[in-house]
């Protein structure tokens, strides 16, 4: 009777957190893009315009595809990999300053706010790979991607390690404010060492050992891995991407929960 009891108690409550999270979620979406569908439309354009910069400037330069024979494709693969991961990762970041006036609420809590910007970017991206890359395979720009199912998996361990440094910046964030910017600083060279523009197999053993330890660079390979039919990295460890984003959320939980410590204190 009394399991009975804890159990009903417990379905009870994860309705209730089902239904905040929604309502953040809704809210999350007009304040990002407006009550207006092309404040959504323009999250797709974006970053079509930015792959389709790139292929302009490389074909005027006569520069042929790295790999494959879609220069589209391939900066496709790398850019927008890069900017799902990043627009994950820094938008955690300002999550809790941004619901600062629900978290008041005892029925509105931190966990429930971060998951509900985490799924809408998860969504938005989800959306967006499919609209573009169907539309360069329509286009004859692209090929339907080699397996499927490990292209699934790359977007889980981009929506995992986007999580997951999103925490940790977060957590970093609530002990020291300066952390965006130096974030900022670290940040800005992984677009060009996460292979957008380049095969990192190509590079000699002495970069690779350097390079390797870049995880985005792995996200990269791996989507590529999946998409490309006789795509082989020398790079691509996803035991490494995994452990690497379970630490990541491990420290931030850790340091968000001395954080609560404090303030209550």
């Amino acid at each position: 009777m009394l399991i009975n009891r804890g159990f009903l108690q417990f379905i009870s409550a994860l309705k209730i957190q089902l239904r905040v999270v929604v309502a953040l979620f809704l809210r999350e979406t007009r304040t990002t893009f407006g009550n207006s569908s092309l404040g959504y439309l323009w999250a797709i354009i974006t970053p079509a315009l930015g792959v389709a910069f790139l292929v302009i400037i490389f074909s005027f330069a006569s520069r042929q595809p790295p790999f494959g024979q879609s220069l589209a494709l391939f900066f496709a693969t790398g850019l927008l990999t890069f900017e799902f991961y990043s627009k994950l990762s820094n938008s955690l970041t300002t999550v809790l300053d941004s619901n600062k006036a629900l978290l008041v609420y005892p029925i509105v809590n931190q966990s429930s706010a971060i998951l509900a910007r985490s799924l809408l970017v998860m969504i938005t991206y989800l959306i967006i790979m499919c609209i573009f890359y169907g539309v360069l395979i329509s286009s004859g720009l692209a090929h339907f991607p080699a397996n499927p199912v490990k292209l699934f998996f790359a977007f889980l361990n981009i929506c995992l390690l986007g999580f997951a440094v999103g925490i940790l910046n977060l957590a970093i964030f609530n002990f020291w404010d300066s952390w965006i910017h130096v974030w900022k600083i670290i940040n800005r060279p992984l677009f060009f060492i996460s292979g957008i523009f380049f095969i990192p197999s190509l590079l000699p053993e002495k970069a690779l050992n350097y390079l390797q330890w870049n995880p985005v660079l792995h996200l990269v390979e791996a989507f590529r891995s999946s998409y490309y039919p006789n795509y082989d990295s020398r790079v691509l460890n996803p035991i490494y991407l995994i452990v690497l984003s379970l630490i990541f959320i491990f420290i931030g939980l850790f340091f968000e929960r001395l954080g609560r410590r404090k303030s209550k204190n």
